[in-house]
């Protein structure tokens, strides 16, 4: 980047991105899970399936909330030379990094059906919705601060820990209409041509 910039991608679109591909590989795990009768049986088995499924959303949702509201508290201003990522090209990268943790995950679900039908499904859909609710918690944090948060790409990379890992050291922030994400990460709403 020119004279010091750096490439920024949205905290709520990094949190957001891996929501879809968990959830329609879980509900897809589950519904094969369901077809096969299992050690445990169908009835125990959706049954540990909805309790996985409540279970992993509040993990999902409470982890880290901490270091996720103390970096948005202390985030500093972006530079006129930082350069936006739009949110597309966020998506794309952090489910192209992940996508042979997606495959294992999905394939781990439907190995899991021949014990327990359906709960391993049930479980990665509740990791699915727990990240698109924590995005929305992300959203309520920028919008009480009137800022949307952006994490450098560079330190995305280094570590697993996606927009809060150990690389991490700080947020930038900027007004509320930069960037193609709404706060939340979701696509913005493109206003009514008059």
């Amino acid at each position: 980047m020119a004279r010091g910039g750096h490439g920024l991608a949205r905290v709520a679109v990094v949190v957001r991105a891996g929501a879809a591909p968990l959830w329609w590989l879980g509900v897809l795990a589950a519904g094969v899970g369901v077809c096969v009768p299992g050690l445990t049986g169908r009835r125990i088995g959706v049954t540990a399936g909805a309790a996985l499924f409540v279970v992993a959303l509040a993990v999902v949702v409470y982890a880290r909330r901490k270091r996720y509201a103390a970096l948005a508290r202390s985030a500093a201003r972006a530079g006129k030379h930082d350069v936006l990522q739009d949110r597309a090209v966020t998506a794309r990268n952090w489910r192209h990094g992940h996508r042979w943790w997606l495959l294992l995950a999905f394939l781990a679900a439907v190995g899991s059906a021949f014990a327990a039908p359906a709960a391993g499904g049930m479980l990665l859909a509740g990791c699915g919705a727990g990240l698109w609710l924590k995005a929305a918690w992300v959203g309520r944090l920028e919008r009480d601060a009137d800022v949307l948060l952006w994490v450098r790409v560079d330190w995305l990379g280094r570590n697993a820990g996606g927009a809060v890992g150990k690389a991490v050291k700080g947020y930038r922030s900027t007004g509320i209409a930069a960037g193609d994400a709404a706060p939340g990460g979701a696509p913005r709403k493109m206003a009514a041509l008059v």
